[in-house]
């Protein structure tokens, strides 16, 4: 009878897990896994270089990457210097088309 029982549950997950699987996402602007990956390995690449330069102003630094390798930036550094070399170490990534700067200098 125990068997039955834990059978039937282990059924029951299966089949409910099935559905979650089966829906439909509800993100209409999702990306083929492909370039989620190549997003996010940009992403890295640029967040990387910024650290590697010893600046704490650089590491908060917000940094997105869309599918067609284009890179912005955001957030709030305390220079031009450090606003102009966040764009310059991004556009100089491997795999970044393209780079909108949206930081913004100010203390």
């Amino acid at each position: 009878m125990k068997t039955l029982f834990i059978a039937s549950l282990i059924g029951l997950t299966g089949l409910s897990s099935m559905q979650v699987m089966a829906a439909p996402p509800d993100d209409s602007d999702s990306h083929p896994p492909g370039a989620f990956v190549a997003d996010s390995l940009i992403t890295t690449k640029v967040k990387a270089k910024l650290a590697e330069k010893h600046l704490s102003t650089l590491t908060n630094v917000q940094v997105d990457t869309d599918r067609d390798g284009v890179v912005w930036l955001s957030g709030k550094v305390p220079t031009q210097d450090a606003h102009d070399l966040a764009g310059l170490i991004a556009k100089d990534t491997d795999g970044v088309k393209a780079v909108h700067n949206h930081l913004v200098v100010g203390e």
